[in-house]
């Protein structure tokens, strides 16, 4: 959804939250929450708006809301954190978040899952400026978030908790959505390039503005590392040789509007993705498998496209028609380089999304959302050897309706509550809500929250029609949806005006999962699963010129029919990160990530079940502008070198160094 604010909705926005006293009557309060991913200058800059950009959040309501008027848990990463920590990756970026675990096979352009709160990692919500970015050629619906660079970001929402009363499918253990930077002011172009270890090599370019109505922001991101070390030594027989992954990204996104009224805009965004990556596979030709002597290669196109008009014919009064269109392309070749090896297999997914939202603010800190798609999904996959699954074509449909109502029914209070229904074209109707109230307690300023939700994820196209004969393997057109229903309760403390602690309790019951049969001939809804625990944190602004914040979670998850703890699901992690500003112009950044031990199989899965003992990193950057045309940076990843695998089989990269210098124009 867009995260463009109109004047008419800007103004309502104004209305309703700080007219209804949540955030006025606590801006000490207001300031706090977004002091764990703010260095400190800038939160004094900050502290001059009633509201800034880090205190909002789009994805708790599908409107810019103030974080403290809704009960949803939610973190927010700004553009501004993503540079001074100069995290070129996502799967790096969402490292320090709380209730996640981040799994990447391996260093850059590695198939990268993300598992929150437990849940599974194909029921994460993953939204590119409001474009579903799932591929529907993805066997089990899971996103790869290696794929995506960060340069252009405005800002990452990770929103915790079951969502599909506002998402519908997919958005079972949360919400993750990326916003690109929009143009504002007059041209402005930088260009930055960094080199390093494992042979990185990376350029950034963008051109952005503002005149006459027209806004525009442009930009091209190369992402290179050419050596990065993956495979365990010890998984590889004697003699055979190992290679480092190779990966290269070329991302090119464009983000346009123009103002034609002061009640009418139109907006387009688009995002074109190519990358390649070199690797070792698996050889499973001998027992037990070990990794290949030789390269793999998967090449990835995607394109992401969202044009929409808003139009506002009263004040108070938002409407948006839009349209979304995603093109998912990818090719497998094992033994890149051996014409006698078994042919590439490719997959085409494709998403049409032509969707309707409106919002209504009926009195100040009392609005309506309501809204309605249809999506239309496709996938072809071409496997021509021998015993593949051969060609397939298939697609799928799906409409929704949904409304929102975000109340203040008394001073201090709101509520956001949401209730979405789905008719899918195979499985029938899906009816999913949420339910997140807030509370600031007068005096000590407690802000008490807590939300109640159910979710759903309706099966792939590969799991209803992909057959694998030679397998003995076949989809089932009867598989219903997985089903959830989750909960949370917390609380914030400002302990004066620099302290801010808080601490959230959840739990999610899982139902209907799709597993295989006992046969193992296909794949039937028998699955059942919980996960529960506790996310925790401590927010410090130690001076106006330091600051720093520690998360821990602790996630309790359990295969209800196997009695068994779910994979990569770590019972404890914790993260730190300090924002230190010693000289003028000197950002210093430092980042702790601690994993406990968990539950993994090995590589090629012949253990299915053994110990991970977690690791230790430790990350440092520094950013230092030379004037306001001129910068430095560099960043130590990995500071201790540490040996750690997530998941089991593939190596995290180790001790890295890289620099370069960033030049803006004005």
């Amino acid at each position: 959804m867009s995260c463009f604010i109109s004047p008419a909705l800007r103004r309502a926005l104004v209305s309703s939250c700080i007219g209804s006293s949540v955030l006025s009557a606590s801006p000490v309060l207001a300031q706090q929450v977004a002091a764990p991913f703010a260095d400190a200058p800038r939160q004094a800059a900050a502290a001059e708006a009633a509201v800034s950009l880090a205190e909002i959040s789009v994805s708790a309501t599908g409107l810019p809301t103030p974080i403290a008027a809704t009960g949803s848990s939610v973190t927010v990463l700004t553009d501004r954190v993503l540079e001074d920590q100069q995290r070129r990756t996502v799967p790096d970026a969402l490292q320090q978040v709380p209730g996640l675990n981040v799994v990447q096979t391996g260093g850059p352009g590695g198939q990268t899952s993300v598992f929150i709160r437990g849940a599974n990692s194909n029921q994460t919500k993953v939204l590119i400026d409001g474009i579903d970015a799932t591929d529907p050629s993805n066997p089990n619906g899971s996103f790869d978030f290696g794929q995506l660079l960060t340069d252009d970001l405005s800002r990452i929402e990770v929103l915790r908790g079951p969502q599909s009363g506002l998402y519908g499918s997919d958005a079972i253990g949360g919400v993750i959505s990326f916003t690109t930077k929009r143009g504002e002011g007059p041209t402005r172009v930088t260009l930055r390039t960094e080199g390093g270890s494992f042979g990185t090599f990376n350029q950034f370019g963008r051109i952005s503005g503002a005149q006459d109505g027209f806004d525009y922001s442009v930009s091209i991101q190369h992402f290179r590392a050419a050596a990065t070390p993956v495979t365990p030594r010890d998984l590889v027989p004697f003699g055979r040789p190992i290679h480092p992954n190779y990966y290269d990204n070329e991302t090119v996104s464009a983000k346009l509007g123009y103002q034609f009224t002061d009640t009418f805009r139109v907006n387009s965004t688009t995002r074109f993705i190519n990358s390649r990556l070199l690797f070792t596979g698996t050889d499973f030709s001998t027992f037990p498998a070990f990794p290949a002597a030789v390269r793999s290669a998967a090449d990835v196109q995607q394109l992401y496209t969202r044009n929409e008009a808003e139009w506002t014919p009263i004040v108070g009064f938002h409407n948006i028609v839009a349209i979304n269109y995603s093109n998912l392309f990818n090719r497998q070749q094992q033994n890149e380089y051996d014409p006698f090896a078994i042919q590439p297999t490719t997959g085409l997914g494709e998403r049409l999304r032509y969707e309707y939202r409106g919002d209504y603010l009926l009195s100040p800190g009392n609005l309506v959302l309501f809204g309605a798609q249809r999506d239309e999904e496709s996938l072809l996959t071409i496997d021509p050897n021998a015993f593949g699954a051969g060609f397939l074509r298939a697609r799928n449909g799906n409409t929704a309706g949904y409304g929102e109502v975000q109340l203040t029914p008394f001073a201090r209070a709101a509520l956001v509550a949401n209730i979405r229904h789905d008719e899918n074209d195979q499985f029938g109707p899906a009816t999913t809500f949420r339910v997140a109230p807030s509370y600031i307690l007068p005096g000590t300023e407690t802000r008490l929250k807590g939300s109640v939700g159910t979710g759903f994820k309706a099966p792939t196209l590969s799991q209803l029609y992909q057959n694998f004969p030679a397998s003995n393997f076949f989809g089932n057109p009867n598989l219903k949806p997985e089903e959830s229903f989750g909960f949370d309760g917390g609380l914030e403390q400002p302990l004066g005006e620099r302290v801010l602690i808080g601490a959230t309790y959840y739990q999610n019951d899982f139902r209907n999962l799709i597993n295989t049969n006992a046969t193992f001939t296909s794949n039937v809804n028998v699955g059942r699963a919980t996960t529960y625990g506790a996310e925790a944190f401590v927010s410090v602004r130690f001076t106006d010129t330091l600051s720093g914040r520690i998360d821990y979670t602790n996630t309790v998850s359990k295969d209800e029919i196997a009695n068994q703890e779910l994979l990569r699901r770590p019972r404890h992690k914790g993260s730190a990160n300090v924002f230190w500003n010693p000289l003028p112009g000197l950002t210093i950044t430092g980042t702790l990530i601690v994993l406990g031990p968990f539950v993994d199989g090995n590589r090629a899965f012949s253990v299915p079940r053994l110990k991970n003992p977690g690791f230790t990193v430790v990350n440092l950057s520094a950013n230092y502008d030379i004037n306001e045309n001129v910068g430095l940076f560099v960043r130590v990843d990995n500071l201790f070198d540490r040996r750690y695998e997530n998941p089991t089989g593939y190596l995290g990269p180790g001790l890295a160094v890289s620099g370069g210098v960033r030049v803006t124009s004005f």
